[in-house]
């Protein structure tokens, strides 16, 4: 255990939702590390605790509100600020929050230590939230926490609109870097040997967006970036995922075959009322295209089910338009009324109950997919990434193409890449592997 001075404050954080969320967080926590205070984990006694939220679940409330308790109990007097997503949403239903002191939105959050005069608590808690519209600043950000990886924001905010979603509400229009600083920060990021990237944002392929750059063009540059040896694209939306892209990632030495591409609906009706930007026909040619140039490709999906207006026709639609599709696991979503969304007011409502159905069918059908995804990788030779982590004995790491495969515990084996044969699948769908030789 390491001395530290009375005098110096301890700071914790907690992280809600995306990879966006948890590099935006990493970044805030470096402002407070420079400013002399002692980052600790959540579950310790800590001066201040930073809670970062999501919006994208109906839960949100409960969830800040558990969290905050979580913070008092570790110490009933620490100072607690609560930011992001669901902070820019509903900053004063969190401030009555009993314990919150300060509440910072989506251009705050960013300038939190200017907030916090000292760590005591307030007799009421401060409200900071700009209006969303005049939310503009892109602010890079990087997650420092984990040896082998780091999320690297790319982008920000969306100018879509689904008719389901709040991002916009809470997050802003659609803005990024220009391509040069971006490559600044893969570098600043990848300074401690940390092997992969995982670029994230909330819609990437909008990098660039009234600039004459694109996101083909940020990943070109990005390959060229020495010390990296892995990126990994976090989601991208179908109609953006243009075939230059999947072609450059089919030939690339760097970027990895595994795509998360957002579905929610394989009905064009419902797509429609989704106001999504793409039918299940370009949706097929994508994942066709990338089958083609990568048969090994890892794809996931993200789906909703239950939106207004799904019947039981349309629903089938979706499942079997999964069940036919090459791809490899699904994120399943249940539909959930969100406030200042154009899907409120849609009144063909689909009933709890059979959107938790709907839900289960798909979270099967989701588990089959990567269970035979799985099996058909067995006997072939992958690169595996291993991490830090062990459990009882063992250590883990993922393929290229998003396999997890384990190995007994080798402390020279962590943030190394290492050439393997993935052998046998146990219970929990892991590999085993035999090992060739260390790549680096």
């Amino acid at each position: 255990m390491k001395n530290r001075s009375v005098n110096t404050k301890r700071v914790a954080f907690h992280t809600l939702g995306c990879k966006l969320n948890f590099s935006e967080t990493s970044t805030i926590a470096r402002l407070f590390e420079k400013q002399d205070f002692e980052k600790v984990e959540f579950s310790e006694a800590a001066d201040v605790y930073v809670i970062n939220t999501c919006s994208v679940t109906d839960r949100a409330d409960h969830t800040c509100r558990n969290t905050v308790r979580q913070a008092l109990r570790n110490n009933p007097e620490a100072f607690v600020a609560v930011i992001g997503c669901y902070a820019q949403l509903k900053p004063n239903e969190i401030a009555e929050i009993q314990g919150v002191d300060i509440v910072l939105g989506a251009n705050e959050k960013f300038n939190i230590l200017s907030y916090i005069e000292n760590v005591e608590k307030l007799p009421e808690a401060g409200v900071h939230a700009c209006e969303i519209k005049d939310v503009k600043e892109f602010i890079p950000s990087y997650s420092a926490n984990d040896r082998t990886r780091t999320f690297l924001k790319v982008q920000d905010g969306c100018d879509y609109f689904c008719a389901f979603c709040t991002i916009p509400l809470a997050r802003g229009r659609s803005r990024s870097e220009n391509i040069e600083n971006t490559i600044q920060s893969a570098k600043e990021a990848v300074k401690d040997g940390i092997k992969e990237v995982v670029l994230t944002g909330v819609n990437i392929g909008d990098f660039g967006k009234g600039s004459k750059e694109t996101f083909y063009q940020l990943i070109q540059e990005l390959e060229k970036v020495e010390g990296i040896e892995r990126y990994r694209i976090s989601s991208i939306e179908p109609n953006l995922l243009s075939d230059e892209i999947i072609s450059f990632v089919a030939q690339s030495k760097k970027f990895v075959p595994h795509f998360h591409i957002p579905l929610q609906s394989g009905s064009d009706e419902i797509l429609q009322l989704m106001r999504r930007r793409y039918d299940s026909a370009l949706y097929h040619s994508r994942v066709e295209k990338i089958k083609e140039l990568m048969p090994d490709c890892c794809i996931g999906v993200d789906v909703i089910v239950g939106f207004p207006g799904e019947t039981e026709e349309e629903f089938l639609r979706t499942y079997h338009f999964l069940n036919e599709l090459p791809v490899s696991y699904l994120h399943v979503f249940t539909y959930s009324e969100r406030p200042n969304t154009t899907a409120v007011r849609l009144k063909e409502t689909v009933p709890v109950g059979e959107r938790k159905k709907r839900n289960k069918m798909l979270t099967i059908l989701s588990e089959k997919k990567k269970r035979l995804f799985y099996e058909q990788q067995a006997g072939k030779e992958f690169t595996v990434l291993f991490e830090q982590e062990e459990k009882e004995g063992e250590m883990y790491g993922f393929t290229e193409n998003y396999v997890k495969v384990k190995t007994p515990f080798n402390d020279t084996l962590v943030n190394g890449l290492v050439n393997v044969k993935l052998d046998e699948m146990d219970a929990k769908g892991v590999y085993s592997c035999t090992f060739e030789m260390a790549l680096v």
